[in-house]
């Protein structure tokens, strides 16, 4: 995916099932449709290229915002110009109006839809690939992207809601449509089959085209599921694979593990990373542009973004850190200063006009609103601190140490002083909330191990109770049912729901 985008065009088409039976069938000329498309190995490698692209929109406009703002580590920054409470602000006040399992916040529909969208283009690759004849070495490597990214968007829905449908084949009709939510586990067996599968088909990083998943990344998926469902002993061996085998490596300074928005991308530690590209092709992101907080002006905002043409914004601010998480940091960790920067905001409503931002995805770029930097999604990092604590978890705290280390070095930090399984347990759980901070990480650490109610709650109150501390202007507060709605797993959307008899 490094550099073959396809044009929009061909990225929006439906990938609709058909049947070549015999040769009498007759296909109209001018109807794109899979029985005039899927027939050589540039189709199919098309329409993988395609299934990668909704996660672009994925990353920049909505997991962030249920993966990352629905937790303690960033907020959001009140503007009471704007009046009603809007539904990315919902999500971070843990307030989304559920019922009868149901919710009609736009940032959970727009999440679920976009992970059918890759789902159902690889489940028309998957239908259709070993019917055509081309090079068996090319057919793995895109059926294992298609079963990869398949994995993986099926593991973002059922950490996000729990039970969904499970569609394995194209849909060719209504009837075919609407299927049961199938259990949990059931969802759990299908990603490790897929992933599973994808590992032994993909090339690893040192021969698969920079920007598309690897061996590495399916076997990375497959120890995250397994840590998710405490299989220990299944994650160990697989992690121990990618240390040892894979080729990925720390970039020595930690700042350097993210791409610029031109240069860096896919770097020695990267492991998988949504693919951005700056210019006016349609392939940029603007993350910065939703983090940073406003109403700043041109003159402020110039030496974040480092444009031609900076230009002054008066958005709702997401994505804050909180103070929170940056008293999180200890004392000379390089992370903080690579990752948090501050901003005086002279148009400010708050008293205090100077706000935290996300620094490590402010990358200098050409044009207001366009930026090209990649998103991280998997790093050696995160492999590291997923080895820590399957040892850890497995009673073996001293081995563990050796990988927890490997990044607490990295950061500018001592070695850990954790001995107990249990302090070892926490110190890998802090380490994660600070290394893998602003990567949508913290909500899915806070569901697998139980904890939403005990630091959310506690975090809630906090925000409750001073809320000019959580850039709140003085005299605004949270809504009176912030904090309220603490459930492991959103509700299914409701405009889902009402096209379906089974949520």
């Amino acid at each position: 995916m490094k550099t073959k985008y396809i044009a929009s065009w061909l990225l929006t088409i439906a990938l609709t099932t058909g049947c070549r039976e015999d040769f009498l069938t007759v296909i109209p000329e001018t109807a794109l449709s899979s029985g005039t498309f899927f027939v050589t190995e540039a189709d199919f490698t098309q329409a993988v290229n395609a299934t990668y692209v909704p996660l672009r929109q994925m990353y920049n406009e909505r997991a962030w915002v249920l993966e990352e703002m629905h937790s303690d580590n960033t907020y959001y920054a009140r503007n009471t110009l704007y009046g009603a409470v809007d539904a990315t602000e919902n999500v971070a006040d843990f307030a989304v109006p559920t019922a009868g399992g149901v919710t009609a916040n736009d940032n959970v529909l727009v999440q679920y839809r976009l992970n059918y969208q890759i789902i159902a283009r690889a489940n028309q690759i998957l239908a259709l690939i070993d019917g055509v004849e081309f090079t068996p070495a090319n057919k793995n490597n895109l059926k294992g992207q298609a079963l990869f990214l398949r994995a993986f968007a099926y593991f973002d829905l059922v950490r996000l809601f729990g039970k969904v449908p499970l569609h394995l084949v194209p849909v060719i009709g209504r009837e075919d449509a609407a299927l049961p939510l199938s259990s949990t586990e059931e969802i759990y067996a299908q990603i490790e089959k897929d992933a599973k599968e994808a590992s032994t088909l993909l090339l690893n990083k040192a021969k698969q085209e920079a920007g598309r998943a690897t061996s590495g990344a399916a076997k990375t998926v497959l120890a995250n599921l397994y840590i998710t469902q405490k299989k220990w002993a299944l994650a160990e061996p697989l992690l121990k694979d990618v240390i040892t085998n894979d080729g990925y490596s720390l970039m020595p300074d930690y700042a350097n593990a993210f791409s610029t928005t031109t240069t860096n991308k896919n770097n020695a530690e990267s492991v998988f990373e949504i693919q951005y590209m700056e210019g006016s092709a349609g392939y940029n992101g603007n993350q910065i542009y939703r983090f940073i907080p406003s109403p700043i002006s041109a003159t402020e905002i110039a030496p974040i973004t480092g444009t031609s043409n900076p230009q002054a914004t008066s958005q709702e601010s997401n994505n804050i850190p909180t103070p929170d998480l940056i008293a999180a940091y200890e004392a000379g960790d390089k992370r903080k200063d690579a990752s948090i920067a501050y901003v005086t905001l002279s148009g400010s409503l708050a008293e205090n006009k100077v706000y935290p931002y996300i620094k490590k995805y402010a990358k200098t770029h050409s044009l207001h609103n366009n930026t090209g930097q990649n998103w991280p999604v998997y790093r050696y990092a995160e492999v590291l601190l997923f080895m820590a604590e399957t040892l850890n978890e497995q009673g073996k705290p001293a081995d563990a140490a050796t990988y927890l280390n490997q990044v607490r070095t990295r950061a500018g930090l001592a070695a850990t002083k954790a001995a107990s399984q249990a302090e070892m347990r926490e110190a890998i759980f802090k380490e994660r909330r600070v290394e893998l901070a602003f990567e949508n990480k913290r909500w899915f650490d806070l569901t697998r191990t139980g904890r939403v109610k005990e630091i959310i709650g506690a975090y809630g109150a906090k925000v409750k109770a001073n809320p000019q501390a959580y850039y709140f202007p003085k005299g605004a507060v949270p809504p009176p049912n912030a904090f309220t709605v603490l459930d492991d797993y959103y509700g299914l959307p409701a405009v889902e729901s009402a096209l379906t008899p089974n949520f």
